[in-house]
């Protein structure tokens, strides 16, 4: 029988590492492959305005880079997650530095916008996909009882690079240009990505966790479990495809919302006269304070649950998209795009929360993998969505309130969730009486 190679990686991890200390060293080396591999998602929003004046193209066209780079991220996580699950992370995160540096390159000495756009495709197809899906998907079975917050600080990571690096491009395009800042930022992350996926040999123990076949539910209102048994065979009442679809479908429309101030959030200050470095800062502040949302969304998921944690989260986008319309001005700008930061982290952490209580966790990485390409087919849809509209309406007042529908169809989808969640524990919990 062939030995694995010590490239793929190495067996399965036992159980008594989960919830270790090795775990923890696992999340730090996570974090800062989530902090690099991301970088992709939010820098292209800082050079949208300088890429539209030089290919002289609309503000949807301009767009379009961002919208690929995200549905190709989508697809990549499918295809990462389960090569993930197959053989272990480390060949895919090696893959996948070598595709954000090529990327990062092949954008700078682009001569079209097309070009330009492709290689954000590269990037999100096999560059970003392979540390956004496949390490949340890793970090939730690595811990059992800070789940959620470990997840959380993953999925941090993201907005860290959205924080870290707005500011450090925008300087670079003011120092030596978008194109030259592209090329080093492609060699720094491509390398980094490198040297720390060598730290991510080890496999997840799955195959030593929940092997009963119904596990646990989530506790109703506390860290502990709930003591009514969990049939994973049929997450809330459904059959796996069906709830899996619907969750794919709340996770295109709340990211379609989310999607508005992020992408655009530049070009609307540019708009409003306030300039791009301002613009990028904003953008900064509010994917700062989604750090500190994801955190506490994480801290709070491991109490209530994923799917109370997800309901809670879409309503706060809600309110906070709605601040945009009445205010335009630059300091409450600045105070709603923190706002709207602390409210929507922990929307897409949650996700993987849910798939991880309510589906078989062998079927974690690929499970995950298409949730997550589904907000990311949102983020890529509502970027361009919304330059189209500005381009029909000459605003993005009409944008905003579109984020808002998809954000209340996102809402209801989780509240139905939410109440087959409590149906399902009250018929458990009924107690059957035997005919006398």
């Amino acid at each position: 029988m062939p030995q694995p190679s010590a490239f793929t990686s190495s067996a399965a991890a036992p159980a008594s590492l989960i919830d270790s200390r090795q775990a923890a060293w696992r999340l730090l080396t996570t974090l800062g492959l989530v902090v690099l591999g991301n970088s992709s998602m939010y820098v292209v929003s800082v050079v949208l305005p300088a890429v539209q004046a030089e290919f002289g193209v609309g503000r949807a066209d301009a767009s379009l880079p961002y919208t690929l780079m995200m549905v190709c991220l989508g697809l990549g996580g499918i295809w990462t997650g389960r090569m993930a699950d197959r053989h272990g992370l480390m060949p895919v995160l090696c893959v996948g530095a070598v595709a954000v540096c090529g990327g990062f390159v092949w954008a700078g000495l682009s001569g079209s916008i097309w070009g330009f756009g492709l290689a954000h495709g590269l990037m999100g197809l096999i560059g970003s996909s392979a540390t956004f899906a496949p390490l949340m998907a890793d970090t939730a079975l690595w811990w059992n009882k800070r789940r959620g917050i470990a997840v959380a600080i993953c999925a941090s990571g993201n907005y860290i690079a959205g924080a870290l690096w707005p500011p450090i491009v925008q300087h670079g395009i003011e120092l030596i240009g978008w194109r030259h800042t592209y090329v080093l930022l492609g060699i720094v992350c491509g390398v980094g990505m490198l040297l720390l996926a060598l730290r991510m040999r080890q496999r997840a123990p799955v195959a030593q966790m929940d092997a009963a076949p119904a596990a646990v539910a989530p506790a109703a209102s506390g860290a502990a479990p709930s003591p009514l048994p969990l049939d994973r065979s049929r997450p809330f009442g459904l059959r796996p495809l069906h709830a899996q679809l619907l969750l794919c479908v709340a996770g295109v429309a709340c990211c379609v919302a989310m999607a508005m101030p992020q992408v655009h959030i530049v070009a609307y200050c540019t708009d409003l006269g306030f300039g791009a470095a301002r613009g990028a800062e904003m953008l900064s502040l509010m994917l700062a304070c989604g750090i500190v949302s994801r955190l506490v969304s994480g801290v709070i998921c491991d109490r209530i649950g994923g799917v109370r944690t997800l309901l809670l989260g879409s309503a706060l986008q809600g309110v906070g998209l709605a601040l945009f319309l009445p205010f335009d001005g630059l300091v409450p700008l600045y105070v709603i795009s923190a706002m709207f930061g602390l409210f929507q982290g922990g929307i897409v952490p949650a996700y993987a929360i849910i798939i991880r209580e309510y589906f078989a966790p062998q079927e974690a990485g690929a499970r995950v993998g298409a949730v997550i390409m589904a907000t990311l087919i949102g983020m890529a849809l509502g970027g361009w969505m919304s330059g189209w509209i500005f381009d029909l309406t000459g605003s993005y007042r009409a944008a905003f309130l579109n984020g808002m529908a998809w954000n209340l169809l996102n809402l209801s989808i989780v509240g139905w969730l939410f109440w087959r969640v409590r149906q399902q524990r009250a018929v458990t919990a009924r107690p059957q009486h035997s005919p006398g």
